[in-house]
């Protein structure tokens, strides 16, 4: 039983289990005794992987790089980023011991003080003995990337656009099984002039909105903000907002009542660009913009709203993951691309 659900319990009624509740009890998501870290079952890593597929036949036709890195990357990148500056509060750090026998000593001697005292809520005093690393967990899938394409000199005529998935690391522990510590981002990211990056935005934005449809989940976009720290980041996310910088696709996931963020769109501006001196093929500071599915949360989407038995899913969804992924989404596109000519707008 949950905290949440313990607490809206009374002695007359017993407590209504929370959708995490019943995901654990299902066996789809596996406690390890942390909030917000999982593992997962054969069932939903399955459907994590039917959900990729049809996400690779949607950007297919982009002619994407596909690359794949782990989920941590190159601290002086991470610092370059200016990831500190906005989510200090999100990080993940890696260290090890680095030291000498007494230290390892000493280590072991807080360990075991730590041991004694309970089986949770330990002494971290061990961890003096830690230094940090020349790596830290990855905080998005588009990181590694731009140091990548920076190296690699202008960008071409048409810029680049890179496929790439990775899990990745927040630190929010939360109840909600949406809010994960480790998950995994797919992401399509956009490198080039200014009309390339909006251009590819809007597609994505009508993209993704249609592969939500075939899923028949409930499609609702809306202009959004990350959530930077502290007093200043209010007015960094207010101007984000002003300038239409981050769009969300938002779906119920954990209660009716609430709607989480499945997707995003984002246009960086020169941001990356101009940190890491990632040129255009005319000199000019390359813009940067993504589109991002947050597959676990899509995945928990579906268990909410078709249940958590995979073969009572309706019809059209199941032939949609399991089926005729390929035809279907191609064939989504083209009514997308037909009704969008039909209004005169083009795609």
């Amino acid at each position: 039983m949950t905290d949440t659900a313990a607490l809206a319990a009374t002695p007359d009624q017993p407590p209504t289990p929370s959708f995490r509740d019943e995901l654990l009890a299902a066996g789809l998501l596996i406690d390890t005794g942390e909030n917000g870290l999982y593992g997962r079952s054969q069932v939903f890593e399955d459907v994590v992987e039917r959900l990729n597929v049809a996400i690779t036949h949607l950007g297919a036709d982009q002619d994407p790089e596909v690359l794949r890195f782990p989920p941590a990357m190159r601290r002086t990148d991470f610092e370059d980023s200016e990831y500190l500056k906005s989510f200090p509060d999100l990080a993940g750090t890696i260290h090890s011991f680095c030291g000498n026998e007494l230290g390892h000593q000493r280590l072991l001697r807080a360990l075991d003080d730590a041991m004694n005292e309970s089986d949770d809520d330990r002494s971290d005093a061990w961890m003096a003995q830690q230094t940090p690393t020349r790596v830290v967990l990855t905080p998005a899938a588009c990181y590694p990337i731009y140091p990548v394409m920076a190296r690699r000199g202008p960008l071409p005529a048409g810029g680049r656009t890179i496929d790439v998935l990775s899990y990745c690391f927040r630190h929010e522990p939360s109840l909600d099984p949406a809010r994960m510590q480790m998950f995994r981002q797919r992401e399509y990211v956009r490198l080039g002039n200014a009309q390339q990056v909006m251009a590819f935005r809007q597609m994505w934005i009508e993209r993704g909105s249609l592969l939500v449809s075939l899923l028949q989940l409930p499609v609702e976009v809306d202009l959004a903000n990350d959530p930077f720290f502290g007093r200043g980041g209010k007015i960094i996310a207010d101007s984000q907002r002003a300038q239409a910088l981050k769009f969300e696709l938002l779906i119920p996931v954990a209660n009716p009542g609430s709607k989480t963020a499945c997707l995003s769109f984002n246009y960086h501006m020169d941001h990356f660009g101009g940190i890491w001196k990632i040129a255009c093929e005319d000199g000019t500071v390359a813009h940067t913009g993504c589109v991002g599915f947050g597959m676990e949360r899509i995945t928990l989407a579906l268990f909410r709203h078709h249940g958590l038995e995979v073969n009572a899913w309706p019809d059209d969804v199941r032939a949609l993951l399991w089926g005729e992924t390929e035809a279907r989404v191609a064939q989504g596109i083209a009514r997308m691309r037909t009704q969008a000519d039909a209004a005169g707008d083009g795609v």
